[in-house]
C-alpha cells in the first residue's frame, strides 16, 4: 500500500500536477480535480465489506455514494483504514428506508448509523450553506458564530466546503473508483501540512472543537499545521468553554486514548487548549513540579497499551490528570486540621465538582476513579488480613499501576511499586517473609484469626449483712 502511494507521487509526477491549479478552495471557490483509479493506490480491498454494502445500495438506489474523509486520507498515507464513513444526495429519511439496520441520531447535525453487528457506518447527507430562508430548526448560530444547529441539505461542492480540514475533503466515488479533490487536500498530505478550508478564525468559531481536531491531527499524523490554520488558537481557545461538556468527554478520550497521547498532551499545552478542559490540572502543573510528569507517564502508559492492543480505561486517565488538584485539596483540608481519609474523600468531592463544569465524566468512570485514589492511602499499608484485602479490591490493578507511575514521575520515592510487585508474584512463603519485613505478623495469611477466651472474673461470694 506504501508502495502504491509513492508511485502515486512519484512516478507519474508530470501528470498528477497538471491535476492541480491555484488553491482556491481556502478562498471558496473548490475546483474539483478527479483523480482516476489507475493514478491512486486507493483500493476497495482495503475497505470493510459493510462500507462497500452502503455504497453499492445507495448506488444501485439511484444515490450518489462516496466514502469521504479519514478513512480515504489514510489509505493515501499508507495506513489502513479503520471507520468508514459515507456521503450521499440521499436525505437521512431516504437512508433510513433503505436499510433496516439503520437509526437516526443527533440534532445538531442529523446522521444515520447503518450497523452491521458491532461496524457502525455513519452516513450523512450532503450539507449546504445556510440562508435566510431556512427556519432555527434547520440552520442556527449563536451569537459568537458557532453552529448550533446545521441540516441544510445540499450538493457535493458545498459539502466538501463545509468539512473543517483539506486533508478529509476526499472523496472516492464508488461509481468508477475516483477520487475527487476539491480542497488540494492530496497535496497537503504529501507536504504533510493540515489545513482549515475556509477562513479559520471563523471555522474555528463555527465549532470550536475544530481546534482539538487540529491538535488530534497533528500528533495522530505528524502533521504540521499550516500558519494561518495555526495563527488564531492562542486567542480563540476560549471558546472551548462554550462547547457542552458531554461533547468534550467525547474529545478528550479521542485525544488521549487513540495511542498518540504523550504528543497531543504537548501540542493541548503549546496552544493553550488543556487549561480550557482541565483548569485544575494545569494549575497544579505550576505548583506541583511531579504533576505534568505523572501526566505524561500515564499518557505513555496508556499509549503502549493501545499499541499493544491492550485494554485502556478512562477511569486511569482522568485520575492521572485530576491527582495534582486532589492533592492539593487534600494538603489543604489537612492543614486545617482534618484527617487524611475525610480530606482526601472531601478533595475529591470538589475536584470533580469542578471538573464536570467543563468536561463531563460519567459515573461509571469517575466511580473506578476514585477507587484509584483511595487505594493510594490502603497500599502502604501492609499489615495482617489487610494486605489481602487490598490486593483482591477489583481496582487494584489500576491502583497499583497509578502507584508505579507516582514512582516514576517523581512524587513518591521508589521501594513501595517494587514490594507490590514482588508480593504479587509472590508464593504464600515468599509473602510472609515480604510481610515480616515491613514488620507485619508473619503469620498473617488473611485467614481469621481465633478468638481468646475472655476470663471471666469470679464472683464474689455474698455478704452478711
Amino acid at each position: 500500500m506504501i508502495k502504491g502511494f509513492t508511485r502515486f507521487l512519484q512516478s507519474p509526477g508530470e501528470h498528477i500536477r497538471s491535476l492541480f491549479g491555484p488553491q482556491d478552495a481556502s478562498a471558496g471557490n473548490p475546483v474539483l480535480r478527479i483523480i482516476p483509479r489507475q493514478e491512486h493506490p486507493v483500493s476497495r480491498q482495503h475497505f470493510s465489506d459493510a462500507a462497500l454494502k452502503v455504497l453499492y445500495r445507495l448506488h444501485n438506489a439511484g444515490h450518489e455514494a462516496f466514502l469521504v474523509g479519514g478513512c480515504i486520507r489514510d489509505s493515501l498515507l499508507g495506513r489502513m483504514p479503520k471507520d468508514f464513513d459515507v456521503a450521499t444526495d440521499a436525505t437521512p429519511e431516504e437512508v433510513r428506508e433503505l436499510f433496516r439496520n439503520s437509526r437516526l441520531i443527533g440534532r445538531r447535525f442529523r446522521i444515520v448509523h447503518v450497523r452491521f453487528g458491532r461496524e457502525v457506518i455513519e452516513v450523512t447527507t450532503f450539507r449546504g450553506r445556510p440562508g435566510d430562508d431556512h427556519g432555527d430548526h434547520i440552520a442556527q448560530q449563536s451569537d459568537d458564530g458557532m453552529l448550533l444547529r446545521d441540516n441544510v441539505w445540499g450538493n457535493i461542492e458545498e459539502d466538501a466546503l463545509r468539512r473543517d480540514f483539506t486533508i478529509n475533503a476526499l472523496y472516492y466515488n464508488i461509481a468508477d473508483f475516483s477520487i475527487h479533490d476539491f480542497a488540494d487536500g492530496v497535496r497537503d498530505i504529501e507536504s504533510r501540512t493540515l489545513r482549515l478550508i475556509g477562513d479559520p478564525a471563523t471555522r474555528y468559531r463555527e465549532d470550536p472543537v475544530r481546534m482539538l481536531r487540529a491538535v488530534r491531527f497533528a500528533a495522530k499524523l505528524d502533521f504540521h499545521l499550516d500558519p494561518a490554520t495555526e495563527a488564531p488558537v492562542h486567542e480563540l481557545a476560549p471558546l472551548l468553554l462554550q462547547v457542552p461538556p458531554a461533547r468534550l468527554f467525547d474529545e478528550v478520550l479521542k485525544l488521549f486514548m487513540s495511542g498518540h497521547g504523550v504528543e497531543t498532551f504537548r501540542l493541548l499545552r503549546d496552544y493553550g487548549l488543556f487549561s480550557m478542559l482541565f483548569p485544575a490540572a494545569d494549575e497544579a502543573m505550576v505548583e506541583l513540579e511531579w504533576a505534568e510528569p505523572l501526566v505524561e507517564r500515564a499518557l505513555a502508559s496508556t499509549d503502549r497499551r493501545v499499541h499493544e492492543e491492550r485494554p485502556v480505561t478512562p477511569a486511569f486517565l482522568f485520575a492521572a490528570l485530576l491527582w495534582g488538584p486532589v492533592q492539593l485539596r487534600q494538603q489543604a483540608f489537612e492543614d486545617d486540621g482534618m484527617p487524611p481519609i475525610p480530606a482526601l474523600q472531601a478533595a475529591s468531592q470538589q475536584v470533580i465538582s469542578r471538573q464536570l463544569q467543563h468536561v463531563a465524566i460519567p459515573k461509571r468512570f469517575s466511580l473506578p476513579m476514585r477507587d484509584i485514589w483511595d487505594l493510594q492511602q490502603r497500599l502502604p499499608l501492609r499489615r495482617g488480613k489487610r494486605v489481602f484485602q487490598t490486593r483482591e479490591h477489583p481496582r487494584f490493578r489500576a491502583a497499583y499501576d497509578f502507584l508505579l507511575v507516582r514512582e516514576a514521575a517523581g512524587e513518591l520515592a521508589p521501594g513501595l511499586g517494587d514490594w507490590w510487585t514482588a508480593f504479587q508474584d509472590a508464593d504464600e512463603h515468599e509473602q510472609r517473609r515480604l510481610l515480616s519485613k515491613v514488620g507485619a505478623d508473619p503469620a498473617g495469611s488473611g485467614a481469621p484469626r481465633k478468638r481468646r477466651r475472655r476470663r471471666r472474673k469470679p464472683r464474689k461470694p455474698p455478704t452478711d449483712e
